[in-house]
């Protein structure tokens, strides 16, 4: 493993090439972003495959009794299998972004908008409020959304090539 200064940035490791050893820091991240990974796209692909989906959309729409965000509902029964798609298909591609650490700061920014979506809607009735469901989902992504994914990750190969031909991914 890699060895860290007092500043906690990286030292080199000489065990490991020469290469700079992944920090405590940017290790932290790595097991929430792959559980939100899994989650969002094991959602994405359980609506995918239930046989009675998207036709029951309408029905899931229809008995949320109180939302803080009605616009949205209504917004969402104009065409509950399209919303019910969109849904499944934005939780797919989330999670393979969270994945994969692709682009992780929009893939972050997006699951962020799905959690807060269906606390807005779906569970705004559940109370006390911290008994949602989707309130920690929707407080996990922020971390995410500051930070990207550092290591392991598609975006720190992209950062890594980039940064030899004098190009920068972020900031």
């Amino acid at each position: 493993m890699g060895l860290t200064d007092h500043t906690g940035g990286t030292r080199m490791d000489p065990g490991e090439g020469g290469q700079p050893a992944p920090t405590t820091s940017q290790l932290a991240l790595l097991p929430l972003r792959l559980f939100l990974g899994v989650t969002f796209a094991y959602a994405g692909i359980d609506k995918l495959t239930d046989p009675d989906f998207p036709a029951s959309m309408s029905d899931l729409l229809h008995s949320i009794p109180n939302a803080a965000a009605p616009w949205l509902l209504d917004l969402a029964l104009t065409n509950p299998e399209a919303f019910g798609y969109a849904i499944a298909f934005g939780e797919l591609a989330v999670g393979i972004g969270a994945l994969t650490g692709l682009l992780m700061r929009l893939v972050a920014f997006g699951g962020l908008l799905i959690s807060l979506s269906f606390w807005l809607t779906i569970s705004w009735d559940v109370g006390p409020y911290y008994y949602s469901q989707d309130v920690p989902y929707l407080m996990a992504w922020v971390p995410l959304l500051i930070a990207g994914a550092q290591i392991y990750s598609l975006d720190a190969v992209i950062c890594k090539r980039r940064r030899r031909s004098g190009r920068r991914l972020y900031g």
